[in-house]
């Protein structure tokens, strides 16, 4: 199956080369394009048999599956002038949430759905999310097996999009902040070097995924083993429900709003050109 990619920013990017690395895509299936045209040059020195293009256009005519990434007020636009190119048996697939696979249907004939990747489809693991619209039986399985190489592949509904999302997508920035934040507090309250405490919390992280991973224990029962009535442990926890509060609250309340601003921006666009 080709696959053809227009945006080669940083998803777009992590995308193509999960793909590759999985044995998912060969580099020769793969056609892409990007506005600044030398970030998608870059990637045919990286992989020489990719096909390089230099318009959206030649990347509908060539495709099967064509991945939109970029920004959601771009995409109106884009679609628009690749309509005339699309066929009923390609299918466009968006990776950006604000845009839901109604809104993709009202200006495209071909079909439709939307993929939320993560940054730990890079490392062929973690989760990726998918919504269909008038994609066949068989268009989904080809979109399910894909994604199958680099995640584990969720479908969900559209009113759980942006949750999901947050999870899933900003879920590793949110806990790379929190582990950076461990990590200085070490360094700055004891000896240890920040060389050390790198190698020591990446580690932990690693096990940690790995322990989850077996199914040996939930997360509350993690913490019942390690956190010992009256130990250390212990002592860290309290400090952690005193201190942290409803920080998750509000950053689920602030990515909300943010994401309702988006989709407002996103329904006034598609409504004005109708």
């Amino acid at each position: 199956m080709n696959a053809g990619f227009i945006g080669t920013g940083n998803m777009g990017k992590i995308l193509i080369e999960a793909f590759i690395e999985s044995n998912a895509l060969k580099p020769s299936a793969i056609h892409i394009t990007n506005r600044t045209f030398e970030k998608a040059a870059n990637l045919k020195k990286q992989y020489p048999r990719i096909n390089l293009y230099l318009t959206p256009e030649e990347i509908a005519r060539q495709s099967e599956l064509i991945f939109i990434c970029v920004k959601p007020l771009d995409i109106h636009p884009l679609l628009v002038k690749l309509s005339p190119y699309l066929r009923k048996d390609q299918c466009i697939i968006s990776i950006t949430s604000p845009i839901n696979v109604e809104q993709l249907q009202s200006i495209v004939n071909c079909q439709v759905a939307r993929a939320i990747p993560s940054i730990t489809n890079r490392a062929l693991s973690g989760v990726s999310l998918l919504t269909y619209g008038n994609c066949s039986p068989s268009m989904r399985r080809s979109i399910e097996e894909l994604f199958q190489a680099i995640s584990n592949p969720f479908t969900i509904e559209d009113h759980i999009t942006r949750v999901s999302s947050d999870i899933v997508s900003c879920g590793p920035a949110f806990f790379s902040y929190l582990l950076q934040r461990f990590i200085d507090a070490a360094v700055r309250e004891t000896e240890i070097t920040k060389h050390q405490a790198v190698q020591l919390t990446s580690e932990m992280v690693i096990g940690l995924g790995k322990l989850l991973e077996s199914e040996l224990y939930t997360l509350p029962t993690l913490q019942e083993k390690v956190c010992v009535k009256g130990g250390v442990t212990g002592e860290g926890i309290s400090v952690m429900e005193a201190e942290i509060g409803e920080v998750f609250e509000h950053l689920f309340q602030r990515t909300h709003r943010k994401y309702n601003e988006d989709l407002r921006e996103v329904k006034e666009q598609f409504e004005r050109y109708e």
